[in-house]
């Protein structure tokens, strides 16, 4: 079981040493808006350095991988290339691509017979549906004669969301036989000035209560994104540490994964409320404790060689 300890001391090292590689949530663990986390460019560097494996797993279905890739570098992290990063929009769109396509080859014109994606979310979250070869519903002219009905509905973060969007995915989903797949369940973001703004999860509800259907969330907490990252990486569980700042999907899918967790104080969830968790008699709870906690990830620094 869990035991939410702090990492620090000795304990650095007897668990960052075995480690052979560490999944970083970004949003309040890397960095919050537009400003680094102090010390987590040169943690990273450090990671790279000591021979360690550094990868990104992120629930934000607004930018592309491309995108990220380019915001990475902009705050000052050097090395982050795109194949390190795994978004919910990029594995959304890959398991789109599985569904729909029949397997892992993607492009090349498959799109058609697949049927279309009707996307509620961003041209970020639109872009990776676009590069894993399927075809967005309202783009384009189908062939003469062709029928390519809507075969998913996929829910991301969507600031333009409508009545009306509502009710065109609706109308979609009445086909027992179109998908309904969400890129992420968190229900609200934090704000730079302390507010909060409605997320995937709380577009997916609006959805799933008017369609009467159950999304298939490919994000976090879910495990399929670690699948991603096992068929492009081979990564070793039992010597992976996941980093994350949110109890309810960083930690509990490093759980649902089989990796040790490390909590992360400067993102969404309080020392106080893993520890409720862990006091609790709900099984279910004792899932969302982390094994370990720090105040920031930089904290980890001094657990690695120089």
């Amino acid at each position: 079981m869990a035991s939410c300890r702090r990492l620090s001391g000795a304990g650095l090292r007897e668990v960052l040493g075995p480690a052979q590689g560490l999944l970083f949530d970004c949003d309040g663990v890397l960095w919050a808006g537009e400003r680094a986390v102090p010390g987590a460019p040169e943690l990273l560097e450090r990671l790279r350095r000591s021979g360690k494996a550094a990868l990104f797993v992120s629930n934000n279905s607004r930018r592309s991988v491309a995108e990220l890739e380019r915001r990475f570098s902009r705050l000052g992290f050097r090395g982050v290339r795109a194949e390190h990063v795994f978004s919910s929009a990029l594995c959304s769109a890959l398991f789109l691509r599985q569904r729909l396509l029949g397997g892992g080859g993607g492009g090349g014109g498959g799109g058609n017979a697949a049927g279309r994606v009707f996307v509620l979310g961003g041209e970020g979250l639109r872009g990776e549906v676009r590069d894993a070869g399927l075809r967005l519903a309202g783009e384009g002219e189908p062939a003469p004669g062709a029928s390519e009905p809507v075969r998913a509905v996929l829910v991301g973060y969507d600031d333009q969301f409508t009545f009306a969007k509502l009710a065109q995915a609706c109308g979609y989903l009445r086909d027992p036989q179109c998908l309904l797949v969400a890129t992420d369940p968190d229900p609200w973001h934090p704000l730079s000035d302390g507010q909060r703004t409605p997320g995937t999860g709380s577009l997916t509800a609006a959805v799933e209560t008017a369609s009467g259907r159950k999304a298939l969330v490919v994000g976090k907490p879910n495990t399929y994104m670690f699948d991603c990252i096992v068929e492009r990486f081979g990564v070793d569980p039992s010597r992976t540490l996941m980093v994350g700042d949110r109890l309810e999907t960083d930690i509990l899918f490093g759980k649902n994964c089989g990796l040790s967790t490390i909590l992360t104080l400067t993102g969404v969830s309080r020392l106080e409320e893993a520890q409720a968790y862990m006091a609790s008699d709900n099984a279910a709870a004792k899932d969302l404790v982390p094994n370990y906690y720090v105040d920031s990830i930089a904290d980890l620094i001094p657990g690695l060689d120089e």
